[in-house]
């Protein structure tokens, strides 16, 4: 009996063998390297944040949560430092570029994926997608020396004369300001909230354009009532991708927003933001405290472009599970 089961039996597969049809057979190859990835990324995320918070100790030991209200910031003299006129400037800006380049985008997105001829669609989307390839220095030495003298300056003066009452457009009016810098965001974060909208329109299914068109709809009623709340929870995520370059963004802002500790609520003064503060004295920092409190600024950034992300994420999710969209 014990000889047949050896005549019987399947010679023993060499390791190589195994690998090589593990490897070109099995889907346990790709479920371990793929989840590899996935923590590889989670890893990464956990080790900048835990090298940010170790090397932040003396600050956070020094000022505690005071530090994110505190606006003294003062390195050479009383070595007290706050982060609230960078955080508040971080936000300004962002959402200003966000309320600038939402509406172009969109409008950018309906044109090349329903209304541009075919000739244009082409050509017209890789120039808007070459927007996204310029580099940050580029912009920042456009905006400083064409955009804020041929555009920014005459809009902030207008803005002044008419509406200087507010608070938001009190002078005096500063070429370099934190409207230049919303407006240099909003045109380096129009490319990407453009291209990734395009391509959610792209993505609903042709029979609800048919349907609608069917039911008498206009092309208008048709994009506005069909296709946006169909696309909606996509065009959700290309505004956060937006929103999460606008955040980061460093040298651009660097050049156009002034480097000002000014605490006033006007756009057109100058301003900072957490990442050109950290750009702009990093470099300077002559002891320990300084680059601390500077390296705590870079954690809060860290953090506030974490939280934002998982509340848009919640979002999108929620709007998705509304709307049973196809393309989140």
């Amino acid at each position: 009996m014990a000889v047949h089961s050896r005549a019987g039996a399947l010679p023993p597969l060499s390791l190589l063998k195994r690998l090589h049809y593990a490897w070109q057979h099995g889907d346990r190859v790709f479920r371990l390297l793929t989840g590899a990835a996935a923590l590889a990324v989670l890893a990464l995320v956990l080790a900048i944040g835990l090298k940010l918070w170790q090397q932040s100790a003396l600050s956070r030991q020094a000022f505690g949560l005071t530090f994110l209200v505190t606006s003294s910031w003062d390195p050479a003299v009383d070595q007290s430092f706050g982060a609230l006129p960078f955080i508040a400037g971080t936000l300004v800006t962002s959402l200003v570029a966000l309320v600038v380049a939402v509406p172009l985008s969109l409008g950018v997105a309906i044109f090349l994926a329903e209304l541009a001829p075919s000739w244009l669609r082409q050509p017209l989307g890789f120039l808007v997608e070459l927007l996204a390839a310029v580099p940050s220095v580029v912009y920042g030495l456009w905006g400083l020396f064409a955009f804020i003298p041929g555009f920014v300056r005459p809009l902030a003066t207008g803005l002044n004369s008419g509406l200087g009452f507010l608070p938001i457009f009190e002078g005096p009016v500063l070429s370099p300001s934190r409207l230049a810098a919303s407006l240099v965001l909003a045109i380096m974060i129009l490319p990407t909230i453009s291209a990734v909208s395009r391509d959610v329109f792209r993505a609903i299914p042709g029979a609800q354009r048919e349907a609608a068109l069917a039911l008498g709809a206009t092309h208008w009623e048709m994009i506005w009532q069909v296709l946006v709340p169909a696309g909606l929870s996509g065009l959700l995520g290309a505004t956060i991708l937006g929103l999460g370059r606008a955040l980061g963004e460093t040298i651009a802002v660097t050049m156009v927003i002034g480097n000002n500790l000014d605490a006033s609520a006007s756009l057109l003064r100058p301003g900072y933001t957490m990442a050109s503060i950290i750009a702009n004295e990093f470099a300077e920092a002559t002891y320990d405290l300084y680059q601390n409190a500077l390296i705590e600024i870079g954690l809060v950034l860290f953090v506030l472009t974490l939280i934002i992300n998982l509340v848009a994420r919640l979002l999108i999710w929620r709007v998705a599970r509304t709307h049973g969209n196809p393309t989140s």
